[in-house]
């Protein structure tokens, strides 16, 4: 099943899918156009990244594949929903989309085995780890300012449940900048597959109830600019869409960036 939370007549609702509509938490059934705003399909407790957890995303960008996972947090401030602008900040010359699979986390844990990690997740959702090439200077620390801006955090459109994906180590990953396909990857080429990250992170981390892991992105990176529409499909996920809007505070009267009302 597909969950949604949207925006209709003013007000927050949750929502499924069925037969490309939405059926409202309150028994109505609405058109996809008619939400007026789509927020993140679930409200994070933490979220956790991955840099470098594919082969050819590393070697795109010239570094040494990683001997164990590299993780950092994103934080829950940077994300917005399915169709939201993404805003290009000051100081930037190279920012990039990144189409991540985001692993969510259904009951808690820790120290969970391999072999016991898909008991705890509940389902899945597409993730968008923007990113400013700029601000990645030393990979030895976390790149919070690089990936960690306001609005770098497009998720959904949709969560699926586990049960709905017939096999998470084999889902496409497609990227389309104003229609044109720039990225293309498949999970079953993770360095460190869902089952080995789950079991690596809670061997000193506890894993909690909504809790999402963004499992890396492959290769395919290319510079985005205002006025730009990105596409990210992962199969049996949906698609989420988000332009990019010129955040840069040159060009606010006041010297402030203007953020447009989601739409």
């Amino acid at each position: 099943m597909k969950h949604a939370r949207i925006i209709f007549e003013g007000r927050e609702r949750t929502a499924i899918v069925q037969d490309d509509q939405l059926l409202l938490n309150c028994g109505r059934m609405i058109a996809m156009n008619e939400a007026e705003a789509w927020l993140p399909p679930l409200m994070p407790n933490k979220m956790i990244g991955l840099a470098l957890n594919y082969a050819d995303h590393a070697d795109e960008l010239g570094l040494e594949r990683p001997a164990e996972p590299v993780l950092f947090i994103k934080p829950n401030s940077s994300l917005v929903g399915h169709k939201a602008p993404v805003y290009y900040p000051d100081g930037a010359t190279y920012m990039h989309y990144e189409n991540e699979l985001a692993v969510v986390i259904g009951k808690e844990g820790r120290n969970i085995k391999a072999n016991d990690a898909f008991h705890i997740v509940s389902g899945y959702t597409i993730a968008n780890d923007v990113t400013v090439r700029d601000f990645v200077n030393n990979m030895y620390r976390p790149p919070v300012r690089a990936k960690g801006h306001d609005t770098f955090g497009p998720l959904g459109p949709y969560f699926v449940d586990a049960e709905d994906i017939p096999d998470v180590n084999n889902l496409e990953l497609r990227t389309y900048v104003n229609g044109e396909l720039r990225q293309q990857g498949n999970t079953r080429n993770l360095i460190y597959g869902i089952a080995e990250l789950i079991e690596f992170i809670s061997s000193f981390m506890t894993l909690e109830k909504n809790d999402v892991i963004w499992t890396g992105t492959p290769k395919g990176i290319s510079h985005v600019h205002p006025g730009d529409t990105v596409r990210l499909e992962i199969d049996y996920l949906g698609s989420l869409e988000n332009k990019i809007l010129d955040g840069r505070s040159r060009n606010t009267p006041s010297g402030g960036a203007v953020h447009e009302q989601q739409s």
